[in-house]
């Protein structure tokens, strides 16, 4: 048997629900590995291909989307045409929601979102698009591997005209904050504290605030290019700012936080948006 792999071929930015952490931002980087015959260029399948084609299949399956396990008996799904409502109970009693279109939502066989839930089904749905000689195909998913700090977080976008419009996806970041040339582990381990599994919001796409059942929630709702967005969350699990969520202005509301309490030194913050990218912002 002939296999051909491909490391690094893309990295999925998704949020999933989590009966214990709730909704959490996660990226996890994609390798492949091909099984079958050989076509008539002596190839399993041409590299120039292979990216294109698994990349396509794995961005409308789950990328920039929500991942709901499916036989999880917390998960609450309502589909109505194109629309889909989730609901969500946390094991303290919390409650999660959220409105969207469907293509927003990924469902997910399984009690648990696990890296090999979803690896098994992108292996399903890739094996409809693959030519007929590649007999076999593996997903694996993993996390980068961080030394240092990092935080999981969720946003939308609603002025992006692509797939970051959604209300929520995520990533799994890491964050490097310089003060004064130096490396400030003590900043840089505050924000990722204090951002472990948040939902980063943008205030004026707060419609609602309320108690129920003595917990604080926070609505959240706006119009996009795809539709109408909203999100329901406890509001210990949201971090509030003045602008949209991009890494380029969460970088700089990093950047003048740190600098509001350390108004002497130059501060320089290196947020990251999941593996690789990401934005610099100077103070």
């Amino acid at each position: 048997m002939n296999h051909l792999f491909v490391d690094n071929l893309t990295v999925i930015d998704f949020a999933y629900l989590d009966p214990r952490r709730g909704l959490v931002g996660e990226s996890w980087i994609a390798d492949v590995v091909l099984a079958g015959d050989l076509d008539d260029q002596g190839m399993v399948f041409d590299f120039g291909d292979v990216k294109p084609t698994i990349k396509r299949v794995i961005d409308e399956c789950v990328d920039h989307r929500l991942a709901v396990p499916a036989d999880h008996p917390s998960a609450n799904l309502h589909i109505n045409g194109d629309r889909i409502a989730v609901g969500w109970r946390l094991e303290d009693g919390r409650g999660i929601r959220h409105e969207s279109p469907r293509e927003a939502v990924a469902v997910i066989p399984g009690k648990q979102i696990l890296p090999s839930s979803v690896s098994a089904m992108l292996e399903r749905e890739l094996r409809n698009v693959l030519p007929g000689n590649v007999t076999d195909i593996e997903v694996h998913l993993r996390e980068e591997v961080i030394d240092g700090p990092y935080y999981h977080y969720v946003h939308g976008l609603k002025k992006h005209k692509g797939n970051c419009q959604r209300i929520a996806h995520g990533h799994r970041s890491r964050l490097q904050i310089h003060r004064d040339g130096h490396r400030d582990h003590s900043l840089e381990d505050a924000w990722a504290r204090r951002w472990r599994d948040i939902y980063v919001g943008t205030q004026e796409d707060v419609v609602e605030q309320f108690v129920e059942n003595e917990t604080p929630y926070t609505r959240f709702a706006y119009d996009a290019n795809q539709g109408e967005f909203a999100l329901t969350l406890p509001s210990n699990t949201v971090y509030l700012i003045d602008s949209d969520s991009t890494v380029e202005l969460i970088a700089a509301h990093l950047a003048d936080e740190s600098k509001a309490n350390h108004p002497d030194s130059e501060i320089r913050v290196k947020a990251y948006e999941g593996v690789g990218k990401g934005a610099l912002a100077i103070r």
